[in-house]
């Protein structure tokens, strides 16, 4: 009678730790017990930024382009008699809404920003060359207001942050427009917003004499804009003081240095004596 094998043999062998490795692989890695019993205080929201656009397109366009093209945004507000919210990407997600963008030493803000988009077709250039640009329907604007508001409130966005698209990149964006009512945020305390009596008293000295290019470029890169700091009122500077403009003093904004903005600007980045 022969004696029994003391090892099994080799295809056996193999047949067995195939099996075992199938069953591992089937169950996965072993659950992580993780303690959530201690929470720290030093923490915030990664959003830092509330930027809000016009999307240039109707409603269809609207959605086509930012669930199928290359930008995306968190929310899309319809324009609709009965306006609705769409939520497109959530918002623990990077939506592609920003793009080349900066603001007071932030840069490529996708990475920290809520994206807003409005359905509004934005402007329509005229025979002289100016642009009109599409109102917002009060409907719309009430609903903005609301989810603004709910966002800025959960994430704690500071007011200098709830800006519009123009802002972050004043050199190729005009949105949200000079007919976004920014003022009404204002008076909401979600955006900074000067103070109608400082802003009559330093009108009346910058209409005695105006600030040098220079000031103004100074001026706009302390509130958070990127602007040249040549002191020559060159292209890129216009365009970044007629964001400025469309922003808080919408009614004209055509990029020149003037009094009106020459005290906007000193009301808004100087503290009040």
């Amino acid at each position: 009678m022969p004696k029994p094998a003391r090892f099994a043999p080799w295809h056996r062998l193999a047949a067995a730790l195939a099996a075992l490795l199938l069953v591992a692989c089937a169950s996965g890695p072993p659950a992580l017990k993780i303690d959530t019993s201690h929470v720290a205080l030093g923490q915030d929201s990664r959003v830092l930024f509330l930027i809000i656009h016009f999307t240039a397109e109707n409603l269809e366009g609207s959605l086509r382009v930012l669930t199928r093209g290359p930008v995306s945004s968190h929310y899309l507000v319809s324009d609709e008699t009965v306006p609705r919210i769409y939520r497109l990407v959530d918002e623990s997600q990077r939506a592609w809404h920003a793009g080349d963008s900066f603001w007071k030493g932030h840069a490529m803000l996708n990475a920290n920003s809520i994206g807003i988009e409005i359905v509004n077709p934005g402007p329509v250039r005229l025979a002289d060359g100016t642009k009109r640009y599409a109102p917002y329907p009060p409907a719309q604007v009430e609903l903005v207001l609301a989810l603004a508001q709910d966002i800025i409130k959960r994430h704690g966005i500071k007011p200098e942050r709830v800006l519009g698209h123009s802002d972050i990149a004043p050199q190729r964006k005009d949105d949200p427009g000079p007919q976004f009512p920014w003022q009404r945020l204002g008076a909401l305390g979600l955006i900074v917003w000067p103070d109608a009596t400082r802003l009559a008293n330093e009108r009346a000295a910058f209409e005695i004499a105006l600030p040098a290019v220079a000031w103004y470029q100074a001026g706009l890169a302390k509130f958070g804009y990127k602007v040249p700091d040549s002191g020559v009122l060159d292209e890129p500077t216009r365009k970044v003081l007629a964001a400025f403009q469309m922003k808080y003093r919408p009614q004209q904004h055509d990029g020149a240095p003037d009094a009106q903005t020459a005290a906007l600007l000193h009301v808004l980045t100087t503290v009040p004596p």
